[in-house]
């Protein structure tokens, strides 16, 4: 397992390509997202602050990562990055932001990781693109699939106000969100 919490050296990080720029002031969309917990969410209705974490997808113990992921920009890291908001949950809870993970991975797929690698929060499965296409998120295309890239979104009163995008290195995006919230405070 530690070649999925760990991240390789010399990854290629991903150069802001300009696909993220239509967020920042963006309602959140009603699409009604199925989670890790069996719940049907809809983060437009979600009237705090919410923190929400687009990643690839995670990868599962003795399954094969696709071929020359790696090498793509901005892939790898999935595992990483969910560790670090598991990790830094309570200060963000503490700082009154609600934590969501989005991938395009389905449910059940989403469920063996939150187990694995016990969240604390729900992951949300955007397996039908409906969010992905309501904010028209960024995405690339693997092996047949279609997978949202790494930004993390933070939404106040249903109204996104910042947004992290690219996100590398990802273990350290959710320090990065702390820091802004504790300097956007108001």
């Amino acid at each position: 397992m530690s070649q999925l919490i760990e991240l390789p050296k010399n990854l290629p990080s991903p150069q802001d390509d300009g696909k993220s720029n239509h967020l920042d002031g963006m309602e959140m969309p009603s699409v009604v997202l199925r989670s890790t917990d069996g719940n049907l969410v809809n983060l437009a209705n979600e009237q705090g602050c919410i923190v929400v974490y687009c990643y690839p997808m995670t990868g599962q113990p003795n399954v094969q990562l696709p071929e020359g992921w790696d090498a793509i920009p901005g892939a790898r890291g999935c595992t990483p990055q969910s560790c670090s908001f598991r990790d830094h949950y309570q200060e963000l809870q503490e700082l009154g932001a609600a934590v969501y993970g989005i991938s395009t991975q389905s449910t059940e797929y989403q469920k063996e990781a939150a187990v694995r690698l016990h969240l604390p929060f729900e992951l949300l499965s955007d397996e039908n693109l409906a969010f992905a296409a309501a904010l028209n998120l960024p995405t690339f295309e693997i092996e047949g699939g279609v997978l949202i890239k790494r930004l993390t979104l933070i939404a106040k009163k249903g109204r996104i106000v910042k947004v992290f995008y690219p996100v590398f290195p990802p273990d350290q995006n959710a320090e990065e969100v702390m820091q802004w919230l504790k300097e956007n405070a108001a």
